[in-house]
């Protein structure tokens, strides 16, 4: 694959109100060895809400407060990511967007013309919403529409979804232990994609049916998603250096799937 995007959570980045650093560490030291094989990397990258709460403990529950937390984390957070990709011998560069910058073709390009020149000077771009000044009606409110248009309009042949949930089981395994992983999908329910979002966390906005919605929108326009797990990296491990789909999800169109095995 020539680029991806790989996208982590508030649940995974954040552990009791504060950045989790050993799987921050960890998401580094992968995205440095995707990288080492020649693959391009964009990062979308949750987690300036919880690193603005380390400092100031503000009530997350009011849109202003977290406003405040996202305009103070957002630094913080940049520049946890600049020591540990640092001794890597990689640079990163900060981008904030809003839904509105992927409704407008100019503002397309331009963001577009931005990422594309960082990449070629082998940085590796992290983009967050931009949660102060966007308001409601311009906003994805989940980093997992958001990389979903990244990974679209970017160019990448791949987005990648760390998160505290694992893969998509054919029923909650919440509530059914014989819930069973689905590996490969080429469909998804219309119902699944109507639930009501569950995020997990008291810093996330998502849950399943947000990283569905991402799916579904890729799908539609004949890109990949592969959701795994962000706590263990066993199986993206698996998946992106060693080229084995061991566990996680892939969602990729049947006539894809049939040229790929072919």
């Amino acid at each position: 694959m020539k680029r991806i995007v790989v996208k982590v959570g508030s649940a995974v980045l954040t552990e009791q109100n504060r950045v989790a650093r050993e799987r921050m560490a960890a998401l580094v030291e992968l995205i440095a060895k995707v990288k080492e094989k020649g693959t391009e990397v964009i990062l979308v990258s949750s987690g300036a809400v919880a690193a603005g709460y380390t400092l100031c403990r503000l009530d997350k529950k009011k849109l202003s407060n977290r406003q405040a937390l996202a305009s103070i984390g957002q630094p913080r957070l940049m520049s946890m990511y600049q020591k540990k990709f640092g001794r890597f011998g990689v640079l990163v560069a900060q981008i904030l967007l809003t839904a509105d910058d992927f409704d407008s073709r100019k503002r397309t390009y331009h963001a577009k013309c931005a990422v594309e020149t960082l990449l070629s000077q082998n940085v590796v771009p992290i983009i967050n919403e931009n949660d102060v000044t966007a308001t409601e009606e311009l906003v994805f409110g989940d980093n997992d529409q958001l990389s979903a248009h990244v990974a679209h309009y970017f160019d990448a042949d791949l987005l990648v979804i760390l998160s505290d949930i694992d893969c998509y089981y054919d029923k909650d395994p919440h509530k059914y232990d014989n819930a069973k992983p689905l590996k490969v999908v080429h469909e998804i329910p219309k119902e699944d994609l109507e639930a009501e979002c569950t995020p997990n966390g008291s810093f996330a906005t998502g849950g399943i049916v947000t990283k569905l919605k991402a799916a579904s929108f890729l799908l539609k326009r004949h890109k990949k998603m592969y959701l795994a797990s962000g706590f263990d990296l066993s199986d993206v491990y698996a998946f992106l250096i060693e080229g084995v789909h061991r566990g996680g999800t892939l969602f990729v169109e049947e006539s894809v799937g049939l040229q790929n095995a072919g």
